[in-house]
């Protein structure tokens, strides 16, 4: 794969990024019926995602860097994983809390939140002695959450989000090989992290 499609594939998929895309499949794309959170006021649950899963966290891991804790925004190295990574957890918590208080958000909201962010908390348990794909840990969650939702709601259009899913994983992960940034043993077990995760702790809840 080019480096530079690689490396833009990379920015567009970052792990930061797909609990936002993966929220705004659920409320503006899958079926108005799968949420009783009235459609007008969506927008409001979007925002909370997209600062808690990804403003909050960048501003944190850049104020990391201006601190002299990370090198770089990118934390290539695996010793540089472990801060970003638990003020990320952090960050996911408390989006996880505020969907479990507020009884007027629906009960999906909440676990998913929930199971992302037990995701990137075993990201940074493992990270503390090997370097798992962060990018394939997202994508494999986004996966199986997209099968549930088709499971739950199967239409032709959650179908065609799951193949979508599939072929963008597979784009996401080949990429991650190309730039060198990970073995495929770490990418591969990324993702299936990420796919037991959703699908496991989704069929349970």
């Amino acid at each position: 794969m080019n480096r530079t499609l690689a490396q833009l594939l990379s920015v567009v998929f970052h792990p930061l990024l797909v609990p936002s895309y993966l929220y705004y499949l659920l409320l503006y794309v899958m079926p108005d019926s799968m949420l009783t959170f009235p459609l007008v006021s969506r927008w409001l649950v979007m925002l909370l995602v997209f600062f808690s899963t990804f403003l909050i966290p960048v501003l944190g891991t850049l104020a990391l860097v201006r601190t002299g804790y990370v090198k770089s925004m990118l934390a290539e190295e695996r010793s540089e994983r472990s801060y970003p990574l638990f003020f990320t957890t952090v960050c996911f918590a408390m989006a996880t809390y505020m969907f479990y208080r507020e009884q007027v958000f629906d009960d999906i909201l909440y676990v998913i939140m929930a199971v992302i962010t037990l995701a990137v908390f075993s990201t940074f348990i493992i990270s503390q002695f090997w370097k798992i794909s962060a990018h394939s840990v997202g994508m494999g969650g986004a996966l199986g959450f997209i099968m549930l939702l088709h499971t739950w709601q199967p239409e032709q259009r959650s179908l065609y989000l799951v193949s979508g899913t599939i072929l963008i994983s597979g784009a996401v992960l080949s990429a991650r090989l190309a730039l060198d940034a990970h073995t495929p043993s770490q990418v591969y077990a990324g993702f299936f992290l990420g796919l037991s995760l959703s699908a496991g702790i989704g069929l349970l809840a």
